[in-house]
């Protein structure tokens, strides 16, 4: 059985990722979505089961209890302990916003939150950039059209069998 290959996608909220992710799987019909769990809220249009599984926080210990999740963080890397299991067969990539600015300015556009909730996320996002360092590449969606060129070259690079790391 030949093994297969995970990319794997981290970013703080309103960096991108979701719209990158998206533009891959149109672009690669091969490619699968895992489906997430977390334990807060839908945000805007989202879909249990489909962005995201949205647990209670009694379910999601239950699950962690009975050992159903390849990991979980309460903390931001998680991203890195999946590629830590995966090693070479796994590709982890982290999209950055351009700044913290333009950050809070996308997820203000959203219109999914409220300005507490803003404040929250970009407190995170700040905590989380710290954590960039740990993925094999880091992409600055400074424009959208760079970002998707960028993660299409690192992606098409890996499946090719390099790293997808320069």
């Amino acid at each position: 059985m030949k093994e297969g290959k995970i990319i794997i996608f981290s970013a703080p909220s309103g960096a991108g990722k979701t719209t990158i992710v998206r533009h891959l799987l149109s672009n690669y019909p091969d490619f699968a979505f895992s489906v997430s769990a977390t334990s807060r809220r839908p945000r805007g249009r989202e879909v249990d089961g489909v962005d995201y599984f949205f647990l209670t926080a009694d379910e999601f210990k239950a699950k962690i209890n009975n050992d159903e999740f390849l990991e979980w963080q309460e903390v931001y890397p998680g991203g890195s302990n999946i590629k830590k299991y995966y090693g070479d067969r796994a590709l982890a990539l982290f999209i950055q916003p351009p700044s913290i600015t333009e950050l809070e300015k996308r997820l203000i556009a959203r219109c999914t939150d409220d300005k507490e909730v803003i404040k929250k996320r970009v407190e995170k996002a700040e905590r989380e950039l710290a954590y960039a360092n740990l993925f094999d590449v880091i992409i600055v969606n400074d424009t959208l059209e760079h970002a998707l060129k960028e993660t299409e070259d690192r992606v098409q690079a890996f499946l090719e069998g390099n790293s997808g790391i320069r």
